[in-house]
């Protein structure tokens, strides 16, 4: 056969066009992003409305994978702990949910490690769904069994390169033993440079982290998308090139990101095309998953139950009606400021009265049930750490007596703490004497106190802890009910204390 040589010129340019650029097929991928989902059931909202759980979590993801289009389900970390039903197992219930939901990346957030090393261990060696931290390490520095640093996972034509990273700072917010933690921002940007080399075309990183952690993945050349949590916002910002995305917390709402892909290959080179369609779902308007709500009411009955249990038997009465606790150094108050001291390590608590609640005299011989401990404690308060001066202890302990000799909620119930108080003098000079420890109070001196998170933002007039440095972030500080239940029965049985922690002129 002949051909012409103008049709051979034609016909080698088009070979040559075909062999400089090749398009492939356009891929359409959706991830979903769950974060800091702690409590099993929906919770009602200031609108009247119910919403988070993980029934409407299910629902949610069910949804999105029946489209049929490619899902990827993220989930950024922190569940285990805290809630009620995490202080009785340890956050076995929230494993059995998160199989259900199935995410196709985990990554641990700092309260995956509340309850030691041993038993992140074992939960996670329960879980049905995969795991990631490339920045989390044995005593020894070897990745952890059962845990990946980073995947790529081809899509059709388009190759999405995954990292996880865990929360870095949990050795400070949790207690995770010996396992140690990379800095994030540095081993999210190496382990990105090394998946681009690997060609990936999209890169996208789970991780539990700060916000300022997040921006800075973000700025970097080699990122596409960071997924993560523990701020517990809602949180979207996406600058052209690359994107941060946040859900909230407890799944109230879900971030569900669409990202159209086109991938083309010039010369022999890979070039990527990418653009984000953003869904916030309102869980308020999504249906429960049957499935899932069924077996989260079966860990609701079984929480009731657990709720009705005794911790301990008091040999002596226990009196936590409003005026005993509001005006005067009481048992209750002591046995929950003991074991706020006793779950944080400060050298003093303070607990105000008003924030034991249930108005009850426990009879000699009476068995204290976790339900009566969250009768006294129904706020759903969290334990928090402080740092203050003695000066700033002195003004604290100034305002919860200066409504004496009148009841007033701000009166405080103590551990750690010797004070002498005369109701004589002028409020805002009552104080006489304090000694932390036995030892006489240093205006000048850091300590450690231990409180509950309604006083820590100043509440019941404690101004001075408004601003203090938390040594614990407040959203990270576990639950005081659950504090308090654990010391309950460890003490096993209560017996007359002296009540000279407070004493009055």
């Amino acid at each position: 056969m002949l051909i012409h040589a103008p049709i051979r010129l034609v016909l080698s340019v088009l070979c040559a066009l075909a062999a400089f650029t090749i398009q492939a097929k356009a891929e359409r991928i959706t991830f979903v992003l769950t974060n800091d989902i702690y409590q099993m059931s929906d919770q009602r909202g200031p609108d009247g409305k119910l919403r988070g759980g993980f029934a409407r979590l299910a629902a949610v993801v069910k949804a999105e994978r029946a489209r049929g289009n490619r899902v990827i389900v993220t989930h950024a970390g922190d569940t285990l702990s805290p809630s009620l039903m995490s202080g009785l197992d340890r956050g076995a219930h929230i494993i059995t949910l998160t199989n259900i939901i199935h995410p196709d990346v985990f990554v641990p957030g700092n309260h995956e490690f509340d309850f030691g090393k041993d038993v992140f261990l074992q939960r996670m060696s329960e879980a049905a769904f995969p795991l990631y931290a490339a920045n989390l390490r044995s005593a020894e520095g070897q990745p952890l069994a059962g845990f990946k640093d980073s995947a790529i996972v081809s899509y059709g034509d388009v190759r999405v390169g995954i990292i996880g990273a865990a929360f870095d700072d949990s050795a400070r917010l949790s207690n995770p033993g010996d396992l140690k933690f990379l800095p994030t921002v540095e081993t999210v940007k190496a382990r990105a440079e090394q998946l681009r080399r690997d060609g990936a075309d999209l890169v996208v990183v789970v991780t539990h982290a700060t916000r300022q952690q997040a921006l800075e993945i973000a700025d970097s050349n080699d990122v596409d998308m960071t997924l993560t949590g523990h701020t517990h916002d809602l949180f979207i910002d996406f600058n052209g090139r690359s994107l941060v995305a946040e859900s909230s917390h407890d799944a109230h709402y879900v971030v569900v990101i669409d990202v159209d892909v086109d991938v083309t290959t010039e010369n022999g080179r890979r070039k990527t095309v990418w653009w984000p369609n953003f869904r916030v779902i309102d869980t308020a308007t999504v249906t429960p998953d049957l499935e899932t709500l069924a077996v989260v009411a079966g860990f609701q009955a079984e929480l009731t139950r657990e709720m009705s249990v005794a911790l301990a038997k008091t040999n002596v009465e226990i009196d936590s009606r409003n005026a005993t606790v509001r005006s005067r150094e009481t048992i209750i108050g002591d046995i929950i400021a003991d074991a706020m001291r006793a779950q944080t390590g400060a050298e003093a608590a303070i607990m105000n009265g008003g924030g034991i609640r249930s108005g009850h005299v426990y009879a000699a011989g009476t068995e204290i049930t976790r339900k009566d401990i969250l009768a006294e404690l129904p706020f759903g308060n969290r334990l928090v750490r402080l740092s203050l001066t003695g000066a700033q202890l002195r003004a604290a302990l100034e305002n919860g007596f200066s409504g004496l000799p009148s009841p007033a909620g701000r009166f405080p119930q103590v551990s750690g703490l010797q004070i002498e108080v005369d109701a004589s003098r002028p409020a805002g000079s009552r104080v006489v004497s304090i000694k932390v420890d036995g030892q006489p109070l240093d205006d000048n001196k850091l300590y450690t106190v231990a409180t509950n998170d309604f006083m820590a933002r100043g509440g019941d007039g404690y101004t001075q802890f408004r601003d203090a440095p938390r040594l614990v972030p407040d959203d990270d500080a576990p639950l005081l009910s659950n504090a308090v239940m654990v010391y309950v029965r460890r003490l096993g049985t209560i017996n007359e204390m002296p009540l000279d922690r407070i004493v009055k002129r």
